[in-house]
């Protein structure tokens, strides 16, 4: 069963809304994929849960933490509207999305792949709404986001954190996009010695291989760890 509204030229599914009393997952989807990544959790026998996908992002704008120039030629630039975008997610998106379910959650979790997975940590320095979250490939090139990590303080620790990352996504002559594995594991240990419950996989392939199965993967696994 999925269900589905529109609010700021956005479209929200929710898929598995006739579940109750289950964790909720807010995915942010550089596409269409939030159907895939809901099948493909069936299959890896994910436990119970409700996944709200929200589509139809202006993903460099509404992804990124603060501005930055375009990372290669062609390439659009970040703007930095996450924090606007998140204000949108609190306040408009998640509470539709508990009316819907009518407010039967267990608790609240963010997951997202690429720049999504970036957004999905720096959520947790914004707001202390997500008990859990995945970032599958996240974006952890992103200038200047190890420094913010280790500087700021979360809101509120949440109960675990997800990291993965192909072998072959630092292995690229953009020297940016060459620090991400390195910057990811600094992540993974800072958080880890901080006291959460966090784990960094590895997957075989480039950033774009098996997207929604990475994704699914780390979804299961926040679904599987940390207690609340």
């Amino acid at each position: 069963m999925t269900n589905e509204f529109h609010a700021d030229g956005k479209t929200v599914t929710v898929f598995g809304a006739e579940q109750r009393n289950v964790p909720v997952v807010f995915f942010n989807a550089a596409g269409n994929e939030g159907e895939k990544v809901y099948a493909a959790c069936r299959t890896l026998q994910t436990p119970p849960f409700a996944l709200a996908a929200i589509s139809h992002l202006n993903w460099y704008q509404e992804m990124s933490p603060w501005v930055i120039p375009p990372i290669a030629q062609g390439s659009p630039p970040c703007q930095g509207g996450a924090d606007a975008y998140l204000a949108f997610l609190t306040h408009t998106v998640v509470p539709e999305v508990e009316k819907r379910l009518d407010g039967s959650i267990s608790y609240h979790a963010i997951a997202g792949y690429s720049l999504a997975g970036l957004f999905a940590v720096f959520a947790l320095y914004r707001t202390g709404l997500f008990s859990k979250a995945a970032s599958a490939s996240g974006s952890f090139w992103f200038p200047g986001f190890v420094a913010f990590a280790a500087q700021n303080t979360m809101v509120q620790k949440p109960a675990c954190l997800y990291f993965s990352l192909g072998d072959r996504e630092a292995k690229t002559a953009n020297p940016l996009l060459k620090t991400v594995e390195v910057n990811t594991k600094k992540l993974e240990t800072w958080y880890r010695d901080s006291g959460i419950d966090t784990v960094y996989v590895s997957h075989e392939g480039n950033h774009f291989k098996n997207a929604n199965l990475r994704m699914a993967q780390g979804i299961k696994w926040i679904l599987e760890n940390g207690k609340i």
